[in-house]
């Protein structure tokens, strides 16, 4: 069972999201200006902090331009476009939310990466592409929507050339439930978390082995003190202003289940066997 976009409480559903994307483009790029894709991290990096963690993925993938790099969950594309831009390798992102796919080729044309960068709808446990097409492939803040993580880490190997590389940031269980709603899930029963020792086996049974593991929890934790939501302070202008009225709340809880180690985070490169 994956969290499906299709559920009327899904969170990958927000009300509005085209028209409040324009709102805050008009903002960050008045009068038509064509924004960077670093101007919008604080709009399109739907995952634990932000852009520093797409930046840091991206260098320890060993991302370089001839590379074919896809982009699974991809939200709102910001990772595929800061991976374009600062690599200058060709990007496709999936997702399985209508939604967050128009909205990503709407702010790839707002900086003029159409032809860079590529979106689709599609599942993750049926990527529609040939095996062997990539030689990177980002997971970033996705796995916790899945319940099938064999099938998952399967379909990652089915699609990488060998050697290629599977490149995961997520959200891992640690020391009990998390405090719900969450940024992925409003209830227990659409998250599917697992400790960062059980995610290593179930990537490595999937035909990997480990390059590089490292946990990112402390430096989540940091972000997590500095988030004003998690104060009880009104959330800053980015993600909350574009994701529905309930999203500071949402992230909110994150924060905390992050400061009373509930949850974990997770940043390792995993080898194509």
């Amino acid at each position: 069972m994956t969290n499906s976009p299709q559920a009327p409480d899904s969170p990958y559903r927000p009300a509005g999201l085209r028209a409040r994307l324009e709102r805050a483009l008009a903002r960050l790029a008045p009068d038509g200006q064509t924004p960077a894709p670093r101007q919008l991290g604080a709009l399109d990096q739907f995952h634990t902090r932000g852009l520093a963690a797409t930046r840091e993925l991206a260098e320890l993938a060993g991302i370089a331009a001839d590379h074919a790099v896809l982009d699974v969950g991809s939200g709102l594309g910001g990772p595929a476009r800061y991976v374009a831009a600062s690599c200058g390798c060709r990007v496709i992102g999936v997702d399985l939310s209508e939604e967050f796919v128009e909205a990503a080729r709407y702010l790839s044309a707002r900086t003029a990466q159409a032809a860079q960068v590529e979106f689709r709808c599609a599942s993750a446990l049926v990527l529609p592409f040939d095996d062997a097409s990539f030689d990177r492939v980002l997971l970033q803040h996705v796995a916790m929507n899945i319940g099938q993580r064999a099938e998952l880490y399967r379909e990652m190997r089915r699609v990488l050339a060998p050697g290629g590389r599977l490149a995961v940031h997520d959200v891992v269980r640690a020391g009990g439930e998390p405090l719900y709603p969450l940024p992925w899930a409003r209830s227990p029963g659409h998250s599917f978390l697992l400790d960062a020792t059980a995610t290593r086996d179930a990537v490595e049974a999937a035909g990997f082995r480990t390059l590089a593991w490292r946990d990112d929890t402390p430096t989540a934790i940091d972000w997590a003190q500095r988030l004003p939501q998690a104060a009880g302070a009104p959330p800053a202008p980015g993600l909350a202003e574009v994701m529905g009225e309930d999203f500071p709340q949402r992230a909110a809880n994150l924060a905390r289940s992050l400061l009373q180690r509930r949850v974990g985070v997770l940043m390792a490169v995993f080898e194509a066997a």
